[in-house]
């Protein structure tokens, strides 16, 4: 089975034919799909979708457009959040200095509190970083040498540098539709270049639609394009790259239960 490991399946896009867009992901082979939060306000509706669906499990975050709007937030509040058998990561945190629509400091801030609990909890921190890799880098690297924690790199669009660096500290990286785009040589380059162990693949959706889907709404089904464009990129067949990528996000996200994976790969 796929696994689609970011999607934003509260999102009002979605809100009138939520049931039959994860019946559609089922029936193209997706296993699971991690539904990601993005503001604690909205992190009630979020979990709501994943206690809804025995194949959709949650983040608990903050994303940096929304820093502004949390710069108090203590890992302690995120921590307990995390508490529940639903929620298997934290995120999506991170920098985005393209739009810059929260304060570059509130971001940092947001950011370490989600490396604190992340710490604390063992759960994976999901990272957005646009426009911000060197920022990106020189946190994850200061954090990494106070203590180890799990990472991941969600819609990979950064440089070769930040792949280099997730490898060393044995993180995932993510790829998106974006990948499929023709204009994308940079990001295919760099996920020619990753070892099989660290690659994930997402939808990111309601966005960013893959070939040959581009220009529609996004949905988790969607996710299996992308999987068919990684495994030609390394030259393997799409089953390795379906068996991998799956096997690296149970890895990763080692809070799914095991009968919960094991009752998908049934069905």
């Amino acid at each position: 089975m796929l696994i689609d490991s970011h999607c934003h399946l509260d999102f009002p896009d979605f809100a009138e034919e939520r049931d039959a867009i994860i019946q559609r992901a089922r029936q193209a082979g997706i296993g699971l799909m991690l539904t990601i939060s993005t503001r604690l306000d909205q992190f009630e509706r979020v979990l709501a979708v994943a206690e809804a669906y025995p194949d959709v499990y949650c983040t608990v975050g903050i994303h940096p457009h929304e820093a502004d709007d949390h710069v108090d937030v203590a890992a302690a509040r995120l921590i307990e959040l995390a508490k529940h058998p639903k929620v298997v990561g934290l995120g999506e945190t991170g920098l985005d200095y393209f739009y810059e629509h929260s304060d570059r400091d509130a971001q940092k801030t947001c950011f370490l509190a989600h490396i604190v609990a992340a710490r604390e909890t063992g759960l994976p921190v999901v990272i957005h970083t646009r426009d911000a890799d060197d920022d990106t880098a020189a946190i994850l690297d200061a954090e990494m040498a106070k203590g180890k924690f799990k990472g991941l790199l969600h819609c990979f669009s950064s440089g070769q540098p930040l792949a280099e660096l997730a490898v060393r500290h044995d993180m995932m990286v993510s790829f998106s539709g974006i990948l499929t785009f023709n204009k994308a040589r940079a990001v295919q380059d760099s996920a020619q270049a990753l070892p099989m162990k660290n690659l994930l693949v997402e939808t990111d959706a309601p966005y960013l639609a893959p070939v040959p889907m581009r220009g529609k709404r996004n949905e988790p089904s969607f996710v299996a394009h992308t999987a068919a464009f990684l495994a030609k990129l390394k030259g393997v067949g799409v089953s390795e790259i379906t068996e991998t990528t799956t096997a690296n996000f149970l890895r990763l996200f080692d809070k799914v239960p095991h009968e919960a994976v094991s009752d998908r790969r049934a069905a």
